[in-house]
């Protein structure tokens, strides 16, 4: 059965990311771990449902930690990712195999990284999990200029998919 975003939002209680769309964390390990590169404590992982409605995007920013992200429903997402050296890939987590969609992809720590909808006309449900765990000390998001400076070669996309702020 084909749902709504509005379905899934109310269903799942989501609530508006500061990213652009809308979330709900679902898991936050109770495992503490050590974080060598910070000498910080965080949770083993944490896993949130998030949802893009049609023409919403989840904002260039960059965590210290690896997160995969895992296809559930809706349209496919494209996931841009510019990792340190430069080099821009583009993912598409959806159920067409045949377009060259994955069901899971990982962002490696460091990477910076946004995500759209394919289709505007429809919505993509995703789980996402961090590991080690989300803490916002570890959560960066970033304007136009200033990735765009890091990154010239990619500015086209650095502006469509960063927030004004």
């Amino acid at each position: 059965m084909n749902k709504s975003a509005e379905f899934w939002i109310k269903k799942l209680n989501l609530q508006k990311h500061p990213e652009g769309g809308y979330y709900i964390e679902i898991h936050r390990s109770e495992i503490l771990v050590n974080v060598s590169r910070s000498g910080s404590i965080r949770n083993a992982c944490t896993l949130i449902y998030y949802l893009l409605k049609g023409d919403q995007f989840s904002s260039f920013h960059m965590l210290m930690s690896d997160e995969a992200w895992h296809f559930y429903n809706g349209s496919s997402l494209t996931l841009y990712i510019i990792k340190a050296d430069g080099k821009l890939s583009k993912v598409k987590l959806g159920m067409d195999f045949d377009d060259n969609e994955v069901l899971q992809a990982v962002v490696s720590s460091g990477s910076w990284f946004a995500a759209s909808v394919n289709d505007v006309s429809s919505y993509s449900l995703v789980g996402c999990t961090v590991s080690p765990g989300f803490d916002y000390r570890d959560w960066n998001m970033t304007n136009v200029e200033s990735l765009s400076r890091i990154y010239p070669q990619h500015r086209a996309v650095i502006e469509k998919y960063t927030r004004r702020t």
